[in-house]
């Protein structure tokens, strides 16, 4: 830390409760009151060094010689500043440094303490020192932390402003190559050991655990300690210098968890978060509402996890709707790298639902949206049975994911019983047809959503049924569907009518492969080794189109009665699973 003493002479001063006396064994004719404090001084040593003092001392000096009085409130700093700089006129030895360096260059402004008053006067000697404390990170970050006692005469002074730009230069560059701390060490402005521990990105855990950052990371908590338009002004002049956007997001992130800990309650027991006196929730919700229009608004830069969980936080502070609306677009934008267990987001209003399913709708709707105004909308189709093993890296687009993280989602708020038909109706039909290649999952959610609610009326069950495509199901999800009884008649059959189609397809293309293999042309060899291959075929085609027939004849009573579907069913050897369409991904319940 850089120090340094002025002045030679021996302590002149001693204190009675609040009043500061000196010990010249001269008589005081002037006395300074700042705030509760008095100074019982002398005039010459002040009219030398402070101009202020002189134009003062000169106006309330009496023709019968008596002391003087004279208020100086309004000083930089207050009576702790007032009494090194007294100090310093009388000559006694004071300490420069990085945390009193500022308010003595304001209080030497104010006071007109230039070297028109005696050379090496106060207003030089703090400023050759401040031009030292911006060489050192450390002592840059504290002198800025004291900025806050004088701002406005710092900011005339420019002091913030030089200081947030060193700051912001060293933050910068390569820290290997100076003697800054990095990581491991004790925080430069705390002094508290922390713990060097594994972490996920840029020193913050999955969770929200704060670690010692490291690497490029090193000025993430001595940033920490920062006032919030401190710390705006720091992370502005870094973004100015072309840090990479995600390090200024995992800073801010940083910032948001010591700030605001009512996010650390979500949090879970067994994990430690870093302890600081808990400001009040106003202070919270205040300190929020800034910060959420401080993360760089580049899309996929914010963790989309702890845009989730920083809204859920906006909610129960009950911070600004425009905060709100924010962060739902923000998410919106890039839903699909959500988690489901983060959507699941806890009704915070007057809704009787469990979870506030409004919100999710509008993120949705953000997302489509914006997808669509970027031209990402691929073309509608059907995937054939077995293709999406196949191809899935393929078919793994946003939207896709998207669809995915919503048929889940209905799924966990379908057993809520004070959802109602049509709010789960517009959560599943937000997403387009194209968005889902297999219709499985909304499926899936539909049946829990009957079983959850079996008082719904015929014709709205088969209004729900209207949001899944029964072409497009899988087998196993068809199997199970054949076999509902929740479901609507016309449901099942189409499912059949559907069935009997694959059938066909399977017919057809077993009758294109047998015509090729007895074609004498695509034999190879003399000896004919194709034929018993093309007699399996035969049988094979034989063989379904007598189930194909059977399926046909059993199709015409199921129209006519329900009451058989089960003997149906097993007569065409359907398979009943209780969980056949429930998504691989998804731990929800069987159905």
């Amino acid at each position: 830390m850089a120090f340094m003493r002025l002045g030679s002479k021996s302590e002149a001063f001693h204190r009675e409760g609040q009043t500061w006396l000196c010990t010249t064994g001269l008589v005081s004719d002037v006395t300074i009151e700042v705030g509760d404090m008095k100074f019982h001084l002398h005039k010459f040593p002040l009219l030398s060094r402070s101009g202020l003092l002189e134009k003062l001392i000169e106006e309330s000096s009496t023709d019968d010689g008596s002391g003087c009085v004279l208020s100086l409130d309004e000083i930089p700093g207050g009576g702790k500043t007032f009494e090194l700089v007294t100090k310093f006129c009388y000559g006694v030895k004071i300490e420069l440094t990085a945390f009193n360096v500022v308010s003595l260059r304001c209080a030497a402004e104010y006071l007109e303490m230039t070297d028109n008053y005696g050379e090496g006067n106060l207003v030089g000697m703090t400023e050759t020192f401040l031009n030292e404390v911006f060489g050192n990170w450390t002592d840059s970050i504290k002198a800025l932390q004291t900025c806050e006692e004088v701002i406005d005469y710092a900011e005339d002074l420019h002091i913030i402003s030089r200081c947030v730009d060193s700051l912001a230069v060293k933050a910068c560059a390569d820290p290997s190559l100076f003697n800054w701390p990095v990581g491991g060490g004790k925080n430069a402005t705390s002094g508290q050991n922390t713990e060097d521990e594994s972490h996920l990105w840029n020193g913050i855990s999955a969770s929200g655990k704060m670690l010692q950052p490291t690497g490029e990371d090193w000025w993430f908590d001595d940033a920490s300690f920062l006032s919030l338009p401190l710390f705006k002004r720091l992370i502005t002049a870094i973004e100015a210098r072309g840090m990479k956007l995600e390090n200024i997001a995992m800073a801010v992130m940083y910032y948001t968890r010591k700030h605001v800990p009512l996010m650390s309650r979500q949090v879970t027991m067994d994990e430690q978060v870093i302890e600081t006196p808990n400001p009040s929730e106003e202070d919270q919700k205040s300190c929020l509402e800034e910060i959420v229009g401080l993360l760089p608004s580049k899309k996929g830069v914010n963790p989309t996890k702890f845009l989730l969980r920083l809204l859920q936080t906006a909610m129960v502070l009950h911070a600004s709707q425009s905060s709100r609306e924010n962060l739902e677009r923000r998410i919106g934008n890039q839903l699909d790298q959500a988690a489901l267990v983060d959507l699941l987001i806890p009704n915070m209003g007057y809704s009787e639902t469990l979870y506030d399913v409004e919100c999710v709708l509008r993120m949705i709707e953000q997302f489509v949206s914006s997808t669509e105004q970027a031209g990402i909308v691929p073309s509608p189709c059907i995937i054939e049975e077995g293709h999406l093993g196949k191809d899935g890296a393929d078919l793994l687009t946003p939207t896709t994911l998207v669809a995915t993280l919503v048929d889940g989602y209905l799924a966990e708020v379908a057993p809520d019983v004070n959802l109602k038909l049509a709010k789960f109706e517009a959560i599943a039909a937000a997403i387009p047809d194209y968005a889902r290649p297999l219709d499985d999952g909304v499926y899936h959610a539909i049946d829990v959503y009957l079983k959850a609610h079996p008082w719904i009326t015929d014709s709205e069950r088969e209004h729900i049924c209207r949001l899944m495509n029964c072409q497009k199901l899988s087998l196993e999800a068809s199997t199970h569907a054949a076999q509902n009884e929740r479901l609507p008649l016309r449901v099942i059959v189409q499912v059949l009518f559907f069935e009997q189609l694959r059938l066909r397809t399977s017919v057809s293309g077993w009758f294109f492969v047998s015509e090729n293999l007895d074609n004498p042309d695509n034999q190879h060899g003399a000896n004919g080794g194709f034929k018993p291959r093309g007699e399996n075929v035969r049988e094979r085609v034989s063989e379904l189109e007598k189930e194909c027939m059977n399926m046909k004849q059993e199709l015409h009573k199921l129209v006519r009665t329900k009451r058989s579907w089960k003997n149906f069913t097993r007569k065409l050897n359907f398979k009943k699973k209780s969980e056949c369409c429930k998504p691989k991904d998804q731990a929800t319940p069987a159905i």
